[in-house]
């Protein structure tokens, strides 16, 4: 199409104009717009993950409170930091791997188990196979030979058994334990075991005679950290609290140059807590009740932040007349899930309606309890608590390729609507 000059000087001259450049925000999501910054913002690498290595997690928590500074949200005590520490075991230094003397690439070819020491060597590989647990004769040979400068490499054939899932144990002390996925899925742990255990993704290996690995870790006893806390204080029941939470920590790094970015998990439950602590600090939303945005952190070790917090509340339990967690809110094509659905029925009931009569998302289906995200410890403590997570799309997760610019976001305006519209029938 070709533009002449005296269209494109009008054009520009509308472009100039406040409400055309608002409109068409609109047109297109604002609240959109401010999701995919703050996903690009706490997927990038300068968060690291938003671990426990190069300050990931503290990173992560000063972004967050530098946004809920803008809106003016108050805080429980000083500041919007409630303080705590856990026990975790991390690796800043050296994770490397060889087969057959070629070199794997970690995150991509293989990952470390979360709970491995430090340890470095080259040892030649024995298999272990369905075939041979299962053939005890075949098994007790196996098991008579002496593992000392050997490592065990488990091949479960994508069905794993209950006798291959012993030798994990490593009962026979070989130096390290190697399982064959088809899918490589890590996580954060808080101990540290004897030996190390190593996933590599079954197309990376061939016939291997020979494997050499270096792993440099570090267990941090009490890793100091914090959850990120501020509320609107509402203009008709001010003691009274319906509360939003996301958890705002992700895996962070294994070794020194690959981290986990966690666009879906959960920079996008953090990008819909902002936009909601966004929308209510505006004065023509302002809450009939008081709404609280909290964003903790530990929870990919064990929900340790939100369990932290119903320990040591900034105000009764009691006063909290709902509680929405949100978790992997990147997606949406299949609608989404609500756990503790059949708890509370009347909650979910509504919830469903409200999606039925505006059609924002494909569908909202129903799930029981699992202790499976931040809602968990408030539930069970008599809090009303509830927990979505969007489906479809995307299946990255707790990999190296859950990242910012695969992440579509394509429902994510549907679902702010949805949970605002829901937020109405909270305060009414």
């Amino acid at each position: 199409m070709i533009i002449s000059k005296n269209k494109l000087l009008y054009f520009s001259l509308l472009l100039l104009i406040p409400g055309f450049i608002y409109s068409q925000e609109i047109k297109k999501g604002g609240t959109y717009y401010y999701a995919r910054k703050i996903v690009d913002t706490m997927a990038s690498e300068s968060m690291h993950g938003r671990g426990y290595v190069n300050g990931g997690d503290s990173i992560a928590a000063n972004y967050l409170q530098t946004e809920f500074k803008k809106f003016g949200l108050k805080t429980f005590g000083e500041d919007y930091y409630q303080r705590f520490s856990f026990a975790v075991n991390t690796f800043p230094g050296q994770v490397l791997l060889s087969i057959n003397k070629e070199k794997l690439i970690p995150g991509k070819d293989f990952i470390v188990y979360s709970h491995s020491p430090s340890a470095k060597g080259k040892y030649s590989v024995v298999i272990a196979d369905e075939e041979l647990v299962l053939n005890k004769k075949h098994l007790k040979k196996f098991m008579r030979q002496d593992f000392d400068n050997k490592i065990v490499l488990i091949n479960d054939t994508g069905k794993s058994t209950p006798e291959l899932q012993g030798l994990l144990k490593n009962n026979f002390k070989a130096r390290a334990v190697v399982t064959l996925k088809d899918k490589l899925t890590w996580e954060a742990g808080q101990t540290v075991s004897d030996f190390p255990l190593i996933e590599v993704l079954r197309k990376s290996v061939n016939q291997p005679k020979e494997m050499e690995y270096e792993i440099e870790s570090s267990f941090l006893p009490n890793h100091p950290t914090q959850n990120v806390i501020g509320y609107i204080q509402g203009s008709e029941h001010p003691d009274s609290f319906i509360v939003y939470t996301a958890h705002y920590d992700h895996l962070g790094q294994m070794g020194k140059d690959v981290y986990f970015p966690g666009a879906n998990d959960n920079a996008s439950g953090c990008a819909m807590l902002l936009n909601l602590a966004k929308y209510y600090s505006m004065p023509e939303h302002r809450p009939k009740y008081s709404m609280a945005f909290m964003a903790f952190c530990g929870e990919e070790v064990g929900l340790l932040g939100s369990k932290y917090y119903t320990e040591h509340p900034l105000f009764p339990l009691q006063q909290i007349r709902f509680l929405l967690n949100m978790d992997i809110m990147g997606t949406g094509e299949d609608g989404i899930t609500v756990v503790n659905g059949t708890i509370f029925n009347e909650e979910f009931d509504k919830l469903k309606q409200i999606n039925s009569d505006n059609h924002f998302i494909k569908d909202v289906k129903i799930r029981g309890k699992a202790a499976n995200s931040d809602h968990y410890f408030f539930s069970e403590k008599g809090v009303h608590a509830c927990f979505i997570y969007s489906m479809g799309g995307i299946k990255a997760y707790h990999d190296i390729y859950d990242k910012a610019e695969t992440l579509p976001l394509n429902e994510f305006q549907n679902l702010f609507l949805l949970i605002t519209k829901f937020g109405d029938y909270l305060q009414n």
